[in-house]
């Protein structure tokens, strides 16, 4: 469906749990408390993305924190499977725990994998995630071997952080088909003190050798480039010094049955007290937050602290 502005809504991104395995320093530095408890089964949040999917949903792009750890995660992936008028299933992982549910992944009916890389240097990673990059890596190779074709290796660069690591990111795309995308730093959470991110363009405008390519559809948040002679692309996802609000297509479910219409604005519904109440009512609550979806966010304007970026799912 479209929503007031005649955007044409038909992106899901379905937050699974808010636990995660990992720290990320521009994400949830600190202990945060997640209780399993607050959750949508596996059955709720395949109904939710049944209802969104009647509204004009055609792909959905599971999260977390970390989706990995739901041990029903094969569930919830087939039964959207199910749904006749999803076209598309991909999920975003720290990759942690890849390298042994790949296969099972792959089986349930996941088409796609964004991968979250921080860094390339150990020590690094550790530093920035608490994880081991010895584990990103092995699940990268697992991924590829059972059959996902496209990986999209997610960077966040922090200006005198990881931002020396660029070109050593971009050389990942020279003889494997990997695309390397580069996220400007989100101002959102009460976690963000001492942290900077880096404008895209500066990048791009400093690295003549990456051409511009077709987007590979319509709506993706990312611009894309290649390299004369590299199998793989390198994307720059830019909402602040490039927003893309005006081609927006997505809307986003957390775990805990709130939906949230826009990443960059505070606003959201609870789809808790309509669960009980029949799909139409799921679907009619959707269809109203769908239609007065915001025109554009609020990253530029001010910082974002109702939730950590680990709750809304990114």
């Amino acid at each position: 469906m479209k929503d007031q502005y005649k955007r044409d809504i038909n992106y899901l991104r379905l937050s699974v749990t808010e636990r995660c395995t990992l720290r990320c320093v521009y994400c949830r530095p600190e202990v945060i408390p997640c209780p399993k408890a607050q959750e949508l089964s596996a059955s709720q949040l395949v109904d939710i993305t049944k209802a969104c999917a009647e509204l004009g949903i055609i792909k959905v792009r599971i999260t977390g924190g970390e989706p990995l750890l739901r041990r029903d995660l094969v569930e919830i992936i087939s039964g959207i499977r199910e749904i006749p008028s999803i076209v598309d299933i991909s999920l975003t992982t720290n990759a942690q725990m890849l390298a042994d549910q790949a296969q099972s992944l792959k089986d349930a009916g996941l088409d796609r994998l964004n991968i979250s890389i921080d860094s390339l240097k150990p020590e690094r990673f550790a530093e920035l995630t608490g994880g081991s990059l010895q584990k990103v890596l092995e699940g990268i190779d697992e991924a590829s071997k059972v059959g996902f074709t496209l990986l999209k290796l997610n960077c966040v660069l922090m200006k005198g952080v990881n931002d020396d690591e660029i070109d050593d990111f971009i050389e990942l795309a020279r003889e494997r088909p990997l695309d390397v995308r580069f996220i400007e730093y989100m101002p959102i959470g009460e976690n963000l003190a001492g942290k900077e991110g880096i404008n895209n363009q500066e990048i791009l405008a400093s690295r003549p050798q990456l051409l511009p390519v077709n987007a590979r559809y319509f709506g993706q948040p990312s611009q894309d480039y290649r390299i004369e002679g590299y199998m793989g692309r390198v994307g720059f996802i830019s909402p602040i010094s490039h927003r893309f609000c005006t081609d927006c297509n997505r809307i986003r479910v957390m775990s805990d049955g709130t939906l949230r219409a826009c990443l960059g604005e505070e606003s959201e519904v609870s789809l808790k007290p309509v669960l009980d109440k029949g799909h139409d009512a799921i679907k009619a609550l959707i269809e109203e937050t769908i239609y007065n979806k915001p025109c554009g966010h609020h990253f530029d304007g001010a910082r974002l602290t109702e939730r950590n970026m680990s709750r809304i799912g990114g």
